[in-house]
């Protein structure tokens, strides 16, 4: 061991060194990860040391030191007990955004174990968790021995992370959000990922959304984030491929918390509503490819094949409804899809000219329905004692807030039709909403060029030529 590795560690020489425009070495990140972690490091070193990194960037090597050390820095799941290869998928976020409710099942029916953790809604992006919470009874902050259970009864599981589950992520991301110091690839692609491989994967889909409601609007961007985590997974020894998919129109025709479940269930029982066809395609080709990496099937596109026998036969449904179940939730509110649906208050949205719907700015509309009372502005809040959320030190969200869409880009309309349905917590609540959507929505002489719903995918062979090829 050379003299330098066995030299003591000062946080201040980790920030001088970053803010320098030098690369940490894996010893140097692993400190870092440790001390934030056990609280070891101040939190104000911690902040510039995250702002130096967002200023100067991350090498590939540093994030993926980084993303180990963080998946490393607190207790791990292990399905290898499960006897199935466990397979995930992650979304960058988006708007109506609700594949997990149907490749969880979908993947699960197949023969895999899907071990999901998910987030809440933050800014204009809805949250898994909330969105299952709006089921009475459903639990989602299951401790790891409760995780395991549920998935060898169901094969799938979807929960909150736990607090000894990647504890240095929980803090630099909680910094980060402070700090103004979240869109940095390094960064974002190390929060995510350890959380991911925390949770014994041998695959991971990601599905990396672009266009007006994605995280990271420019292409190129998305891109690059895209690579980024196809080649620190590979590298951290979890197969994985990124599919960059449109976000340029709200996910399928429901925007919110239950009626985004209603969306997805009523796909499970086999029923197509036209509004949700881009959902359906989307939720299969993700599927598809899970089912793939699992091994299977040989291709992504007999992995669809089988994702749709187990939607058509009803074995996605049989799992999704025992997953709820075995996580607390009460199933029997399925049986009644829409009048358990009680929204506060009630307001449609009508074509204020004739035309074809041009564009739509999802994060725009991602944000009416926030506004709405479905999603929050930030991580923590008061809210009604009886609200789950505020059991949990978040503002609270609306589980019947939302919108129902009506029309989607390229649709001809005429002046006075319904565009979409607005969910309000109170009738006050409706008039920014309103606003929001008549200024994010387009309506043109001509209709839009098709924009495709998938439009690019990485594997581990061309994300590093992406990398390598990449300027940064």
């Amino acid at each position: 061991m050379s003299a330098n590795a066995a030299a003591p560690l000062h946080m201040i020489d980790l920030i001088r060194k970053k803010r320098d425009g030098r690369a940490l070495d894996a010893r140097e990140i692993e400190f870092l990860a440790a001390g934030a972690a056990d609280g070891t490091i101040p939190q104000e070193q911690l902040a510039a040391w995250l702002m130096a990194a967002w200023l100067q960037g991350l090498t590939v090597e540093e994030t993926r030191a980084l993303t180990v050390a963080m998946r490393d820095s607190g207790e791990k799941f292990d399905p290898s007990r499960l006897g199935k290869v466990a397979v995930d998928k992650h979304s960058t976020g988006g708007v109506g955004d609700k594949t997990s409710f149907l490749v969880a099942p979908l993947a699960a029916a197949c023969g895999l174990a899907v071990p999901m953790i998910s987030g809440r809604a933050l800014g204009h992006t809805g949250g898994t968790l909330d969105k299952l919470e709006a089921i009475p009874g459903f639990r989602s902050a299951l401790s790891l021995d409760e995780f395991e259970t549920v998935l060898a009864r169901c094969g799938a599981a979807i929960v909150s992370q736990t607090p000894a589950l990647v504890p240095a992520d929980r803090v630099l991301y909680a910094l980060r959000d402070r700090t103004g110091t979240v869109e940095s690839p390094g960064l974002i692609c190390a929060s995510i990922l350890s959380k991911k491989l925390a949770a014994g994967l041998d695959a991971l889909v990601l599905d990396v959304k672009t266009g007006s409601g994605a995280f990271l609007r420019r292409r190129e961007d998305a891109e690059y984030l895209a690579a980024l985590m196809v080649a620190t997974a590979e590298a951290a020894g979890t197969r994985t491929v990124a599919l960059m998919t449109d976000m340029g129109q709200p996910l399928g025709r429901m925007a919110g918390n239950w009626i985004e479940l209603v969306e997805c269930v009523e796909l499970l029982r086999g029923e197509r509503p036209a509004g949700s066809e881009d959902l359906r395609e989307l939720s299969l080709t993700l599927a598809g490819w899970m089912i793939m990496l699992g091994g299977k099937a040989e291709t992504p596109e007999a992995g669809y094949r089988m994702a749709e026998a187990a939607l058509t036969d009803g074995a996605a449904l049989a799992t999704f409804c025992k997953m709820v179940d075995a996580q607390g939730g009460d199933v029997a509110v399925f049986d009644d899809l829409k009048g358990f649906h009680k929204p506060g208050a009630t307001s449609v949205l009508k074509a204020w000219e004739s035309g074809f719907i041009a564009e739509m700015d999802t994060s725009a509309l991602g944000w009416a329905v926030q506004r709405l009372g479905a999603g929050r502005e930030k991580a923590g809040g008061a809210g009604a004692p009886s609200d789950r959320s505020s059991s949990l030190g978040l503002e609270p969200v609306d589980p019947h807030a939302g919108i129902e869409f009506h029309a989607r880009r390229g649709a001809t309309v005429e002046r006075g039709e319904p565009l979409a349905t607005l969910y309000a917590t109170r009738v006050e609540m409706m008039a920014e909403p309103m606003e929001l959507m008549k200024k994010a929505i387009v309506i043109a002489d001509v209709p839009p060029e098709d924009v495709p719903l998938l439009s690019h995918i990485f594997t581990r062979e061309n994300a590093e030529a992406y990398l390598r090829d990449a300027i940064r």
